[in-house]
Order: C-alpha cells, then structure tokens, then sequence
C-alpha cells in the first residue's frame, strides 16, 4: 500500500496510523487525509484487526489543524466542498465497527481536534494543548468542531473555545475535566497506558465491541424512544452472536470466556 504522507502499520491486532509530516505539526492537507481515508479502510476490512490507533510523529504534535497555504487557497465553493469532504471522513470514522484510539502527544488543535473528536477514546500526555484556533484565521471549524465539541462538553464551553480561538487554548488536565479526553497521563507513559487500553478491548468479543460502539454513535443522533429501540435491535444482534453463548456459557462455567469475533 502505498502511503506517502503517514506511517501505517499493522501488529499484533492493532493498527497504528500516525500522521507524518513533523516539521508541520503534522498539519492536515488533502493528501494525507486521503492516506488516512485509505487507511481507515484497509483496517476495516481486516477481520484481524481489533484497534486502530491515531497518533503523530515527532513529539511535538498530535495535529496542529489544517495546513493553512493550501487552506487559504481555496476558493468559497471549494472550501465548502473541502469541509463535506472532511467531515465525510470524521463520519466514517464513527460509522467503522473496529474501535479508534486517538493516542494524543503534543497540540491537538483545530482540524486534529476534529480527527480526534471521530475517534472513540482519547488518551493524552500531559504535554498536551487542545482547542479550536480557526477563528483567528478569520474562518470556523469545519471538521466537526462546531458540532462534536458542543455534544462532547455543552454548549456554553463550545461557544467559548471556538468563539475564543487561541484565547482559549487548554491542557490535559482542563479535557480530562470537560470530560473530552478519556486519560491524561505523563509523556512517559503515554505508550503504556494506550497498550493497558488495548489489552482490554482485545479481551473482549470483537462483534460486541462493534455493536456496542454503533448503538452509542448512532443512538446519540436520534430522539430518546428511536433510540432506544435501536438499542433493542442491536441487543437482538449481540444475542444472535456466537460470542453471546460463549460469554454466558463460560459465566456459568466459571472460566474466562474464548470469544471468537463472531
């Protein structure tokens, strides 16, 4: 597969995505979100995989946001289209049954908040720095960021972080608070503590997994009796599972369940 623009590797059950350009702050333009796109999919289409991590080289930076020569280019339409495009991905990344670790390691910022925000768990370094800047460019968020970051922490601190841009730029500790990241921990053990996270996931049924992570993201969209017949329905689908019997079989048995992924 031929990848310019990010790392892409397959071990063990995890597939590890990092977004490559560190002189950048591995900024985001159209070439490597189509990578992450291309990506995204190959390691949905591979029953063995069981975790996707995102993550970025260098040290510095999760994402910085978008990459602002080629953004600045763009004209009306063609950023309104840039925008779709963008969130079209974010979308799939939220419609993929395969669970997303965003493994956060310097500025998640505007557009890498974005990514970061279609992903299922976060997990930062106390390095970290997190928030929504596209207003000092004279422009808004058009990743997600208007819509995922008010349904992540309320309207009222949504309106102050993108309405504030750099003026309301805030650590690891301040998401962890406003319940946007799942874990801070220090830099160094950031890499053990994504490892902890992935020993548990890979413990459990991979088709309940799934399911589980679709009745959340699909349910939050609809009214609260739609969605809890939707969640009725993806019950019914857990039960018809292999992995269902296997589960209750070996509670009953009182030995650690061999789930299968189907």
């Amino acid at each position: 597969m031929d990848l310019e623009n990010i790392l892409y590797e397959k071990a063990d059950g995890v597939a590890t995505i990092t977004f490559n350009r560190p002189k950048a702050l591995n900024a985001l333009n159209t070439p490597v979100m189509t990578d992450v796109r291309t990506a995204m999919q190959d390691a949905e289409a591979d029953e063995s995989i069981r975790v996707v991590v995102i993550t970025g080289a260098g040290g510095k930076a999760f994402c910085a946001g978008a990459d602002i020569p080629e953004l600045q280019l763009k004209s009306p339409i063609e950023a309104r289209n840039w925008s779709l495009w963008l969130q079209m991905i974010t979308r799939e990344n939220e419609a993929m049954q395969t669970p997303i670790i965003a493994k956060i390691n310097g500025f998640c910022l505007g557009g890498g908040l974005e990514v970061a925000m279609s992903c299922d768990f976060r997990i930062a370094s106390d390095k970290s720095m997190f928030g929504q800047p596209e207003i000092n460019l004279g422009v808004i968020p058009g990743a997600g960021g208007t819509q995922r970051l008010t349904r992540l922490v309320g309207k009222t601190k949504s309106l102050e972080i993108n309405m504030l841009g750099q003026g309301a730029l805030f650590n690891a500790t301040e998401a962890a608070r406003l319940n946007l990241i799942n874990y801070v921990v220090p830099e160094d053990e950031l890499d053990a503590k994504v490892d902890e996270f992935i020993k548990k996931i890979k413990g459990l049924s991979a088709a309940t997994v799934g399911i589980t992570k679709l009745a959340v993201n699909k349910g939050i969209e609809m009214d609260l009796d739609r969605a809890m017949f939707y969640e009725a329905e993806c019950f019914g689908t857990a039960a018809a599972t292999e992995d269902f019997k296997e589960g209750t079989s070996a509670f009953l048995e009182k030995r650690k369940p061999d789930f299968k992924g189907k």
